[in-house]
């Protein structure tokens, strides 16, 4: 790392520095989508331990967090040194890895990343679709970023794909939930603003369960349910969320938000107070196509059509709303039948999709 020089954000300037690499290294490229700057600042605040690389001018040519999480560790079976909000110049990229290959400690034995903070939350590598621009909760990279990895003896792991499809014309009301074969009782629930703290909390329990089995997934707590939610309230569609229950109990549920990637564009990603006025003024413009975060079925109660029946509602809610499009955020390719939902709808895989990991 010769010429280099690689140090902890530890004051206001260095995160003004740590933010304003991605405005050089993406300027007038509109298919990148920032993460917003109060949620860097946020975590900065919070101590995740944020580092640039800098050459010899002075100038940052690198930045990622290098942190750690003991449950992705339990579920790895691994001691994993995590980096995430990675970006680098071309030449930054060799030494960069190095840093952060120097810099993990010594108990770490697997280098594991980019996410920012966790690869259920966000975060990831694109390895194709480059033409295809990003979107909110989800990666869009430069293309010589997968090579980088590569060259520096990075391997792929979870290897998805992000989605798109067209909303179609519905052919006529969707099912209703009603009795069950079974004599259970199934009704359908939808987001509202008021009640939306409860309903989350709900949700993350189905999250919990559902989830459990895939490899890169680590229970998500109430406070971090919160983190990431924070602002959902001002531009949730309400008709975007729904769930099911059987007999009272919350057992499917599918989370839609707007798109709102061409304004986080268009502002650099601040959403300081003005902005999200700003954002809230226009939201009916955002409103014609729709990022799937998140879909799940509780495991006792798979394979019964529940969230074939969420999806039948969810796609009339998004026509009735005039929603042209949907993007889902990565879906393994060992995840078929979530794939198959998708290429129902006439959707294609819009990104290849991967994280990386590397033996220390």
């Amino acid at each position: 790392m010769s010429g280099h020089r690689f140090a902890r954000v530890t004051d206001r300037r260095g995160l003004r520095d740590f933010v304003a690499l991605t405005d050089r290294l993406y300027a007038g490229e509109p298919r990148y989508v920032p993460t917003p700057r109060q949620q860097i600042r946020r975590w900065w605040r919070d101590g995740v331990p944020m580092y640039v690389l800098r050459d010899t001018t002075g100038t940052v040519v690198a930045r990622t967090t290098l942190h750690t999480d003991a449950d992705l560790d339990a579920k790895l079976g691994r001691r994993c040194q995590l980096f995430g909000l990675t970006e680098f110049t071309a030449p930054a990229a060799e030494p960069l890895f190095d840093a952060i290959a120097g810099h993990a400690a010594a108990d770490r034995d697997l280098l594991f990343g980019p996410v920012a903070l966790l690869p259920n939350q966000a975060g990831g590598v694109i390895t194709s679709g480059f033409d295809d621009r990003g979107f909110v909760d989800s990666a869009w990279n430069l293309p010589r970023y997968p090579a980088a990895y590569e060259a520096y003896g990075f391997t792929r792991r979870f290897v998805s794909d992000t989605w798109i499809c067209p909303v179609p014309a519905p052919d006529g009301p969707p099912p209703e939930p009603g009795v069950q074969p079974d004599g259970a009782r199934l009704d359908l629930h939808r987001g509202n603003v008021r009640r939306l703290d409860a309903q989350l909390d709900l949700l993350r329990g189905m999250l919990n369960d559902s989830f459990a089995q895939l490899g890169y997934y680590t229970p998500i707590s109430a406070a971090q349910l919160r983190r990431q939610t924070d602002g959902l309230a001002h531009l949730l569609d309400e008709s975007l969320l729904l769930y099911l229950t059987r007999d009272g109990r919350p057992v499917a549920f599918v989370l839609c938000v707007p798109d709102i990637s061409a304004f986080l564009v268009a502002v650099r990603g601040d959403l300081h107070p003005v902005n999200q006025l700003r954002l809230l003024a226009t939201r009916r413009r955002h409103r014609r196509e729709a990022v799937l975060i998140v879909k799940g079925v509780v495991p006792e109660f798979q394979g019964r059509g529940y969230q074939r029946l969420l999806s039948a509602h969810l796609h009339h809610h998004l026509r009735a709303g005039g929603y042209t499009t949907l993007r889902s955020t990565y879906v393994g390719r060992d995840n078929p039948a979530s794939a198959a939902q998708f290429r129902r709808l006439g959707g294609r895989p819009l990104h290849g999709y991967t994280f990386y990991a590397r033996e220390r």
